[in-house]
């Protein structure tokens, strides 16, 4: 039997506000019921999120229909890109990300590299692979996490993955163990809302 792990990827959030606490715009809202409706028949047994609203917010509906709650786990928050806990600007964190993919270890003062934002993350994934073996858990994650979660396991999964992914966005990965079989993905950008 296999282990199946949905990263879910949150919808749109607003540009403004806290890191922890932005929640999700009318579109975000509105894909989030998208992303329960394409996992209703996948049979999941568990939903597991970072701390972050937004990422909440995207994977809340997929506990209604299996009458359970979210599982929160810290370690499974956004790579911390600086000290600030505001969004930083786009441009800004494009130059961050375009460093950090060729020197894992780079960071800038209060923030973490990807190296230490993939040793956390990883910890909490292998635990989970641990605990809910041969079942289905969905993990409500952040575009860069997600990345480096993945890319923990395949290498093609990089910076250029990062930037063709779509906010939401779903990938069903297959474990045997800790081995990674195949990732799949399941969000079909065209059924995302139009605003």
């Amino acid at each position: 039997m296999s282990t199946f792990v949905y990263m879910v990827r949150h919808g749109e959030s607003p540009k403004e506000g806290n890191e922890r606490t932005r929640g999700l715009t009318k579109k975000g809202t509105l894909d989030a019921g998208r992303v329960a409706d394409i996992l209703k028949d996948e049979k999941i047994d568990v939903v597991v999120s970072s701390p972050y609203i937004r990422s909440i917010l995207t994977v809340e509906k997929i506990t209604q229909q299996i009458g359970q709650e979210v599982l929160v786990y810290e370690d499974l928050k956004e790579r911390k890109f600086s000290s600030e806990n505001k969004r930083l600007d786009d441009q800004i964190l494009e130059q961050i990300l375009e460093k950090s993919f060729f020197e894992f270890n780079f960071s800038i003062d209060g923030g973490e590299s990807n190296a230490e934002c993939q040793t956390r993350a990883i910890k909490v994934l292998k635990e989970l692979l641990d605990t809910f073996k041969n079942k289905k858990v969905v993990i409500g994650t952040h575009g860069a996490v997600m990345t480096l979660m993945m890319g923990y396991f395949d290498s093609s999964y990089d910076l250029n993955f990062l930037y063709s992914t779509s906010k939401p966005d779903i990938y069903r990965m297959e474990f045997n163990e800790h081995e990674l079989l195949n990732i799949q993905r399941l969000w079909d950008v065209s059924i995302s809302v139009k605003q």
